[in-house]
């Protein structure tokens, strides 16, 4: 008999169990053990048991879904006015359609009466609460089109479609910088600073970004006065090493509104670029919204190729 139930205090080497029972597929973390999932789950302020379902059939667990909320607009606290069910995950050898869809029903009602208005399907910022350096890549990228039976389960239940991320990912051993008047030009006008785990600027970054080492880049003019453009960068590996990471993620990315289109976002991440190189790493992920076609030409120029996307899912609460 298919049964549903809140998490337990014993419930964390399950559920690991359950994670790597899914090794092989694209965009989840492996191998999984309970220490990580304490890390990144349940150490959180605002993990909430109710918030977290777990599926059993047979005295086995064969599910489990988990959702969560976003920050406040200032990003100083927790809001519940929108609600996502963050990560929906079910063993291959059940009925997977029918475990997948009691979890997702559970989730919904959970952010019902927390007091969620709309919710989502999957973690995207600022709904990221959960999972980050678990699911996806630099960022949370909502649902991943190969995770095919969360797909399936949040279209059949009401949910539409209302963006797409693109995960893009680029080698660093044969980066080589473009080279042209406008990066000369830029060259001259800014010197790059580079800050090592740059503080936290709101309550919500210490909470999703605070068990990852941030390297930040800032473009700052030769002249003096505050940064025109900024880069901020996480490492990718879930162990920390005590040295350079073989991947990092970019998660910002920001131009002053009056020095766009002149090349300055390119200078400064081919700088960045060229420091990691230098340090050992050998992969940078980024990620970006399909719309955003200014970002999406940046990253092929620079010769990222993509390697995944994301659906992001949205219902109304009735």
């Amino acid at each position: 008999m298919l049964e549903f139930r809140t998490f337990r205090n014993t419930d964390p080497p399950v559920l690991a169990e359950l994670w790597r029972s899914r090794a092989g597929e694209t965009g989840l973390a492996q191998p999984i053990f309970s220490d990580l999932l304490e890390r990144f789950v349940f150490a959180k302020l605002y993990f909430d048991y109710p918030g977290l379902v777990l599926a059993r059939e047979d005295g086995q667990a064969v599910g489990f879904a988990h959702a969560g909320f976003g920050p406040t607009e200032d990003e100083q606290a927790l809001s519940t006015e929108l609600g996502t069910t963050c990560l929906l995950m079910v063993r291959s050898e059940c009925d997977e359609g029918r475990v997948a869809a009691g979890l997702l029903e559970r989730c919904e009602d959970y952010l019902r009466r927390r007091g969620a208005r709309v919710i989502y399907g999957g973690g995207i910022r600022p709904l990221n609460a959960f999972y980050l350096g678990l699911y996806g890549g630099s960022e949370m990228p909502g649902v991943l089109e190969s995770d095919v039976v969360a797909q399936r389960v949040y279209t059949s239940h009401g949910y539409r479609e209302i963006d797409r991320t693109l995960v893009f990912r680029r080698e660093l051993g044969d980066f080589e910088a473009p080279i042209d008047r406008r990066q000369m030009q830029v060259r001259r006008q800014v010197v790059v600073e580079v800050t090592n785990d740059p503080p936290a600027r709101t309550w919500w970054e210490a909470c999703t970004l605070g068990e990852f080492d941030l390297t930040r880049f800032d473009a700052v003019p030769r002249t003096g006065g505050a940064p025109v453009a900024s880069a901020t960068f996480r490492t990718m590996g879930l162990v920390p090493s005590g040295g350079p990471s073989r991947s990092m993620g970019l998660i910002d990315i920001w131009v002053e509104e009056s020095f766009r289109r002149h090349g300055l976002a390119v200078f400064l991440l081919c700088e960045a670029f060229r420091q990691f190189a230098r340090q050992g790493t050998e992969t940078i992920d980024i990620q970006a919204m399909q719309h955003n076609l200014g970002a999406l030409g940046l990253y092929r120029k620079l010769g990222f190729q993509q390697v995944g996307q994301g659906s992001v899912f949205r219902k109304e609460v009735s």
